[in-house]
């Protein structure tokens, strides 16, 4: 029982491969991107882990993975990459439950005011009473002082995405939207000249005459080529307001209001911008060149209504305690445990106890600095990993296996130890922990490496050494190793840049201390920190939006109009779509289909590039629309995908499938490899082109078919800036570039950088969000910031060459490159 045995595995990219796994071990899988290292420990091992597990608990039917065997195996805990979170109500406090505990505290201790009476009451005295209804309940309490019957408060009423206790203003976002008239409106031109931003061609034509109909029909003709600023004050509100708003009907109360166009209807500016973003469900771009943000008006951005907000616990109100830095609500969290009574400890003790635990683990992971109220949408992607891993790591389970996809992505070197404690505590615990990890740090501190390669798809899934990592080093075969013994010499060269600047000036957002920064074009410029510092506010918030009008105080940017266009590349999902995979993403898989469809058994069967789809009729397998799957709902575990029974997983009919090119059928074409893809279709410029490209950014490895969904932040970023590059090629922009090498072995890093030296010699500027040492060493200019995260955070520490840095006794990073 002192290893884990896995035998004759042949799944995916592997080569019938056997290993032994030391139990209650710190393992590290490393090896080259698409070596195989996922494959083995979460298509493998985990997923085997799980057949035995449900099986043994009496769910049938789990896919067995293609092995021989595996013996000696535990329940195992699989620990993925992080996945960015946009929506505006998650926040610290709901994605680790803490609010949770919180709001559970509030329903059974609260203090309120009785609205009969006006005495003090505590939820514990008072008498309580449920009332049914055909499909719900409520429960009532009655006031101990004079016995006034009233809706007890019970969780729901604390939550602020629930209809009981948001804030009716806000929804619970503690935000509302305005608009920007200043946006919307240039007062100095007239409407034909262009005054209305968004009013476009044939669109402004349509809505001047819609508007001289409404004026004409309330007596207040309009001239044309009027300037907006010399409109009456009655034109100005039916031009902004329209003819069916309170305000014109104010004007004109003895004028009906008009039904149709040729009457004089207009729906008015705002209105119709309104009506625009409740259509598109929130556009981003239309809220971000319209409208701003400002606090809610009714709850102060407290989110909850007033009876919500205003109820306390031993003197403090919910809302106070979601803006506390973590840190003081632990301290919080021990003063009332201090001060609970025996039936207050009753009834509230173990959501004490549960909340000391989790803030704990949060603390440990030094993130202290947060509140429960910031949004996740705001925090760094090293915030973000931490906070993740502190609510399923650091507890008391032994004999467990734990499976960790890179768990140092996106934190700073100086972060690393933090992590790596916690990783020693759970091995020590007797658990068996298999880290897939290309940071040497992370390889140092385990007890046994196993690297697998030599290269990536069918060039990968051997084992190609293993040991400590001294002993990896020593090992010819180890590919890894191999990379570790090289001392490369410092770079001493670097580009001076075309003498242009980008200019921010007195950045404010979020943690930033109204920082003046410059970025020189021409460059490869990395912005560095420890995870929360404020580098992704600066490029992603502040330089993303380029230049910014003069009258602006804070956050301007100054120097970005020179280039044909910003691209933004950040760790976002490309689509949450099953039917997006790497081939149609990249645009491969349209002249693919082309060439199918132009094949002579295609033609003598009536056959177009539409049957070559899987995402429309015809050709597909009906039964699984072709995805090649269906998927099985497991209830409280993960859904299982299975092979579709009809197709047997190949995705189309069979006369699509006897349609071949060079003796693959288009199923086969969509298993290949990019790199392989790229040999086939050698003699299609479109397709090779698109390919060699994706194999430069390092995804040389990916299936044609691989679903973007099951891509890694990481490999998502490269397949979107791989397309940015096709899309662009020849144009001089500005690329800011969100952590481009999560993922990545040193190796394909070193081709990935020479990738970003080619768009920085064509003329183009990139920005890079980076922890990477060895991304950070080749930058042309470094801005450093720090010197901790949160509110220790958010100034310039340092700036300048890579040199430069290192010699620098303030930068956190210097050490490290």
């Amino acid at each position: 029982m002192d290893y884990i045995s896995i035998i004759g595995a042949k799944e995916g990219n592997l080569k019938n491969i056997s290993v032994d796994l030391p139990r209650s071990k710190w393992i590290v899988l490393t090896g080259v991107s698409g070596s195989g290292k996922t494959t083995l420990a979460i298509d493998v091992l985990y997923q085997e882990c799980q057949r035995q597990y449900l099986e043994a608990i009496g769910y049938q039917g789990i896919r067995k993975p293609d092995i021989e065997a595996i013996r000696n195996v535990s329940p195992a805990i699989q620990i993925k990459q992080p996945v960015s979170n946009k929506n505006p109500r998650s926040t610290v406090g709901t994605v680790t439950d803490i609010y949770t505990d919180l709001r559970m505290l509030f329903e059974k201790l609260s203090t309120r005011s009785c609205p009969n009476c006006g005495k003090v009451i505590d939820s514990a005295d008072c008498r309580e009473e449920t009332e049914r209804s055909a499909d719900d309940f409520k429960v009532f309490q009655y006031c101990p002082h004079c016995a006034h019957r009233m809706e007890k408060l019970t969780r729901s009423h604390f939550s602020y995405n629930t209809r009981e206790g948001a804030c009716a203003t806000c929804q619970g976002l503690g935000e509302v939207l305005t608009v920007v008239e200043e946006k919307v409106l240039d007062e100095k031109l007239s409407l034909e000249e262009g005054a209305v931003a968004f009013w476009e061609g044939r669109y402004r034509d349509y809505q001047l005459e819609a508007l001289v109909a409404a004026c004409d029909h309330y007596g207040i003709p309009l001239k044309s080529n009027t300037p907006v600023k010399d409109f009456t004050p009655a034109q100005r509100v039916l031009l902004l307001e329209g003819t069916e708003s309170e305000a014109v009907r104010r004007l004109f109360p003895a004028v009906p209001e008009p039904r149709t166009l040729a009457e004089g209807k207009f729906e008015g500016v705002l209105p119709n911008l309104w009506r625009r973003m409740a259509d598109k469900k929130g556009n981003s771009k239309l809220q971000e060149n319209y409208f701003e943000s400002a606090r809610c008006p009714e709850c102060h951005g407290e989110r909850l209504n007033k009876l919500s907000r205003s109820v306390t616990v031993k003197g403090t109100r919910l809302p106070e305690l979601s803006g506390k830095a973590l840190i003081g609500l632990t301290d919080w969290v021990s003063s009332l445990e201090a001060r609970l009574q025996h039936n207050e400890r009753l009834l509230a003790g173990v959501y004490v106890t549960d909340l000391k635990t989790k803030l704990k683990r949060i603390l440990k992971l030094g993130l202290g600095y947060l509140s429960l109220d910031r949004q996740t949408m705001t925090l760094s992607g090293g915030e973000g990993q931490r906070l993740r891993l502190a609510a399923v790591l650091d507890s008391d389970l032994t004999g467990v296996i734990y499976i960790l996809d890179e768990p140092t992505i996106s934190l700073h070197p100086q972060d690393t130890e933090g992590l790596l404690t916690i990783l020693r505590s759970l091995r020590d615990k007797g658990n068996t922990l298999l880290v897939i990890e290309h940071d040497t740090a992370v390889m140092a501190a385990a007890n046994y490496l196993i690297d697998i390669g030599p290269g990536a798809g069918k060039y990968g899934g051997e084992i190609i050494g293993s040991g400590t990592l001294e002993q990896l080093k020593k090992q010819s075969r180890s590919v890894t190793g191999a990379y570790l013994n090289r001392k490369a010499a410092p770079r001493t060269l670097f580009r001076k840049g075309s003498g242009d600047f980008i200019e921010v000036k007195r950045a404010d957002k979020h943690n930033l201390k109204h920082i003046s920064v410059r970025f020189p074009s021409g460059c490869l410029i990395c912005v560095t920190g420890i995870s929360g510092s404020g580098k992704s506010t600066l490029v992603f918030d502040v330089l993303a939006k380029g230049d910014t009008a003069g009258s602006i105080k804070t956050n301007q940017v100054n120097g970005t109009k020179s280039f044909d266009r910003i691209v933004v590349v950040e760790q976002a999902p490309l689509t949450r779509m099953k039917r997006s995979n790497v081939a149609t993403y990249s645009a491969a898989y349209t002249e693919i289909r082309k060439i199918f469809g132009r094949q002579p058994t295609a033609i003598e069967k009536g056959l177009t590039a539409n049957h070559f789809s899987f995402n429309a009729k015809g050709g597909r397998c009906d039964h699984c629309e072709g995805l090649g799957v269906i998927t099985t709902n497991l209830l409280f575990f993960e859904d299982q995908e299975v092979p579709c029974p009809v197709c047997s997983g190949k995705r189309f009919k069979d006369e699509v499938l006897s349609v071949t090119y060079r003796g693959h059928s288009i199923n086969a074409v969509l298993g290949l490899s990019v790199e392989e893809g790229a040999e086939l279709f050698a003699d299609s410029p479109k397709i090779s082109t698109i390919l060699r490209l994706l194999k430069d950014v390092g995804l040389g490895y990916l299936e044609l078919g691989q679903t973007t969904t099951t891509l890694s932040g990481g490999e998502a970023q490269r397949l979107k800036l791989a397309t940015e590059l096709l899309e662009n090629k020849g144009k001089k922009n500005l690329y800011l570039i969100d952590e481009p090498t999560i993922g990545l072995h040193p190796l394909d890093v070193e081709k990935f950088l020479a990738l970003l030296e080619r768009m920085v010699d064509s003329g183009s500027t990139v920005v890079i969000v980076e922890h990477n040492p060895q991304v950070i060493a080749e930058a042309d200019w470094i801005i450093d910031l720090g010197p901790g995260g949160g509110d220790a955070g958010g100034r310039v520490i340092a700036e300048g060459t890579p040199a430069d840095i290192r010699n620098d006794v303030d930068s956190v990073t210097g050490k490290f490159i």
